[in-house]
């Protein structure tokens, strides 16, 4: 379902670490996590939702998000949403483009489809 939602997060430093834990890019998967059956649910709770390459999004059609550290557990999420080759394709670019990385760097816009 497309439209605006109000969510509020509240991440802890957990958000960025290497891939050995199961965290996640905070919105998409909040968002995916409160649209369990494909509608979005207010509501409060917790999530331990990994989203890997080849999972299914049910909700979210397009994130924006910063160039995340190699072997991170963020790059897998949108590697899984963007697919693996998009991805290194775009990060291929950002380099040769001179792209700040991480989390207080440039920022790209991937939207579902191929």
């Amino acid at each position: 379902m497309r439209g605006f939602y109000a969510v509020y997060l509240f991440a802890g430093d957990g958000s960025m670490l290497q891939l050995s834990l199961n965290q996640g890019t905070t919105v998409v998967r909040t968002l995916e996590s409160a649209a369990a059956d494909g509608t979005v649910r207010a509501g409060v709770g917790r999530t331990e939702l990994f989203l890997r390459p080849g999972d299914r999004f049910r909700v979210v059609d397009a994130m924006l998000t910063n160039f995340h550290l190699p072997r991170s557990t963020l790059l897998m999420l949108v590697s899984a949403f963007a697919g693996r080759e998009r991805v290194l394709a775009a990060y291929r670019a950002a380099v040769d483009a001179g792209y700040r990385f991480f989390s207080y760097g440039d920022a790209m816009l991937l939207e579902d489809g191929p």
